[in-house]
């Protein structure tokens, strides 16, 4: 399924994932507003909602009554860890099969990585 078939709180889902694994909220941070980040993409705040949702049910995400949604103590690397088990069962063989085929030698693409 391509990034356009998925759906919008699971695109929604992935925006904020890379906001935490990239360092921009950290363990013990506010989230943006529901509203906040659905102004900001364009989307429906229950869209939002459902996505943060999913981080709660996780555990990865606190609420606290009137303040607003908080990064989890240890989310970060509970995070990143089911992000690579995701991406090496799942995604990982379709892209290596891919660079098989193309015949793209592994060597050129990690330097291509690191230009």
């Amino acid at each position: 399924m391509s990034q356009e078939e998925r759906p919008v709180y699971l695109r929604l889902r992935d925006t904020i994932a890379a906001m935490i694994l990239e360092g921009r909220v950290r363990d013990g941070d506010a989230l943006p507003s529901v509203r906040s980040l659905a102004a900001e993409h364009g989307a429906n705040p229950l869209t939002v909602a459902k996505a943060y949702q999913t981080f709660q049910d996780e555990g990865l995400v606190t609420v606290k009554r009137g303040v607003g949604m908080f990064v989890a103590e240890g989310a970060t690397q509970r995070l990143r860890t089911s992000e690579r088990e995701e991406f090496l069962q799942h995604r990982w063989p379709g892209i290596a099969a891919h660079i098989r085929r193309l015949g793209l030698d592994v060597d050129d693409l990690v330097e291509r990585t690191r230009a």
